[in-house]
């Protein structure tokens, strides 16, 4: 989802290139309001991939998005109260052929009157109430003969958003967009994101994914792009660095190794896996099992590509050796390619 204010087009054209760069395949953007809604169309010409637009609150605000060409709409139940304004909406998707994704969050499902909110009690109620919600608006647009439908069901926790989404996938057969919502920073995020997402693709559950954390969208792509690629949903097109956790048989600094290769390297726009390994124990199996890797001694590594151990090399070197190997073997693949 992109983070920009909507309505400033460039800056959104901008993020939105740049995540497409980074592997991205759906964009979505915020509309909170009517100049975001006139920004869409813009976007939507200069725009790499597809635009869905995030709506709450006003069902005008996603029969303008539709008027400006968005390829989907994303509705929010907990706080659209107006039935037929939703069936409006609904009429004017079918009529625009795009998608309409009944995207539940936890955090707005709850009855409020005004800001004070009313408590479910356990997790199982929570997840129960966010299903029942959200097909209850399916049948809504079922009346309008509308079946283009997406569902998601995020809660802000794992458990509680693995277990709406397994109970909606026994009731209904739409397809489900993943996430865990306001995980949190990056770290907790990714931690939510791997077990809540992973968990259910791996269950077969899930058609597409977001990836949300306070902070940059490209982390959010990067860390989506890791668990589809952790789980083989994904081919990974970026290098791969593997490393071990260190403990006292390592004898060269390999964090601060792994940092500098990883860095050098994640940018390289193929598929290589690359071992920076500290000691003999696992080291040169990993390594001679890589594209390129290292086995590290006592001030120096083994270094190996492909299966072969090339040479031994001082620690103080290891990370330039790693890259211009790596370097090499990006070389022959575009040459082999050509």
């Amino acid at each position: 989802m992109t983070k920009t204010h909507t309505e400033d087009v460039d800056a959104t054209l901008r993020q939105i290139e740049e995540l497409a760069a980074l592997g991205c395949d759906i964009t979505r953007c915020a509309v909170p309001n009517r100049k975001a809604a006139a920004a869409l169309k813009r976007i939507k010409q200069g725009s790499p991939l597809p635009v869905v637009a995030d709506i709450h609150f006003d069902h005008h605000l996603a029969l303008l998005a539709i008027e400006a060409g968005a390829d989907g709409v994303r509705i929010n139940p907990g706080n659209m109260s107006d039935r037929e304004g939703l069936k409006e909406v609904f009429r004017a998707a079918a009529e625009a052929g795009i998608k309409v994704r009944i995207g539940v969050n936890s955090g707005s499902i709850r009855p409020r009157k005004g800001l004070e909110v009313a408590a479910e009690g356990r997790e199982g109620d929570l997840a129960d109430l966010m299903v029942r919600e959200a097909l209850a608006y399916c049948r809504d647009a079922e009346e309008e003969s509308f079946r283009n439908i997406v569902l998601s069901l995020k809660a802000s926790d794992a458990p509680a958003t693995i277990a709406a989404y397994r109970k909606a996938a026994g009731l209904c057969d739409y397809p489900f967009h993943l996430g865990v919502t306001a995980a949190g920073p990056p770290d907790a995020s990714i931690v939510k994101s791997a077990i809540g997402i992973g968990t259910l693709l791996a269950e077969g559950i899930g058609d597409t994914i977001r990836v949300s954390m306070t902070g940059s969208p490209h982390q959010e792509v990067r860390a989506a792009i890791a668990i589809l690629e952790a789980l083989d949903m994904r081919a990974a097109t970026r290098p791969q660095v593997i490393s071990c956790p260190t403990c006292a048989r390592c004898e060269i600094d390999l964090t601060a190794l792994v940092e500098e290769v990883e860095r050098r390297v994640r940018d390289l726009p193929m598929f290589v896996r690359v071992a920076v390994m500290g000691c003999i124990v696992n080291g040169p199996g990993e390594a001679a099992e890589a594209d390129v890797g290292v086995a590290g001694g006592r001030d120096f590594g083994y270094l190996f590509r492909e299966g072969k151990r090339l040479r031994k090399v001082a620690a103080s070197e290891l990370a330039d050796a790693l890259v211009a190997e790596v370097e090499k073997l990006h070389a022959a693949r575009g040459e082999s390619r050509g």
